[in-house]
């Protein structure tokens, strides 16, 4: 853990922090007044979003969220640097592809053994932290409410992480802690590359979403507009929202 000593600003504590959605959502809170703690696997690349991250007291703490070690080692930090939290931005994902009848079940619930508990053991690890009421915020998918092939065990990793949402909501509610899930679908991250390739400018994307108008606004969203959305529902103006699943994905789903 490394302390970068400024000004008292609100607490927020973001996982997936070094690249795509979870480097944006940083960035921004970071903009505007928030103490960040950072977390990610890969430690280097981590550092690398904390020093660009406007003057605060960020905190930066490396590791696998999904390993409770880590989950305790971000509240270790928060409780002796910070003292509380405001919020937590959940973004650290993964998805591993996975046949539902052929692949052996571990291969399968990998899915499941890194995006739910790592949302459950940082969720566990930060409410105690929220003295004062509080915001939780789950990045998934829509794949939630969608299907693809080779992608069951992501998808229904993503619909458990809503479900988690709807629940921590109704149990939190009582201690004014609010908790929402945004569900994003095509965004310029390096969840993108297949294979070296972006699927973003595959003949795929190009011609049944951008040129076939499945995907309205045709383009992939960017990472700033879902860390727009996260500060949006930590921020005054989401005050009574909670329990709800937002969906941003440039009017996807809307079509068939």
């Amino acid at each position: 853990m490394t302390h970068y000593a400024a000004s008292k600003r609100r607490n927020v504590l973001i996982t997936g922090a070094s690249s795509g959605i979870g480097r944006a959502t940083a960035l921004r809170f970071a903009e505007e007044g928030y103490n960040v703690c950072v977390n990610a696997r890969t430690e280097e690349k981590l550092r690398g979003v904390a020093a660009q991250l406007e003057p605060g007291d960020h905190l930066v703490v490396p590791g696998d969220y999904s390993d409770p070690s880590v989950a305790q080692a971000a509240r270790d930090a928060i409780s002796q640097s910070w003292g509380e939290l405001d919020a937590l931005v959940n973004v650290a994902g993964a998805s591993y592809p996975a046949h539902p009848i052929d692949d052996p079940l571990d291969t399968w619930r990998k899915n499941f053994d890194i995006l739910v508990d790592g949302a459950v053991l940082m969720t566990r690890a930060a409410a105690p932290l929220m003295h004062s009421g509080g915001r939780i915020v789950h990045i998934t998918s829509i794949h939630g409410e969608r299907a693809e092939r080779q992608s069951s065990a992501y998808g229904m990793a993503k619909a458990a992480l809503n479900q988690y949402c709807r629940a921590l909501a109704l149990e939190l509610a009582d201690r004014n802690v609010l908790v929402n899930a945004i569900a994003p679908g095509f965004v310029d991250t390096r969840m993108s590359i297949v294979d070296g390739i972006s699927e973003l400018e595959s003949d795929w994307f190009i011609q049944g979403y951008v040129e076939g108008r499945h995907l309205p606004l045709r383009r992939a969203g960017r990472p700033e507009e879902i860390a727009g959305v996260a500060l949006f529902l930590c921020g005054p103006d989401a005050t009574y929202i909670t329990g709800q699943v937002i969906t941003v994905d440039g009017g996807l789903t809307i079509t068939f």
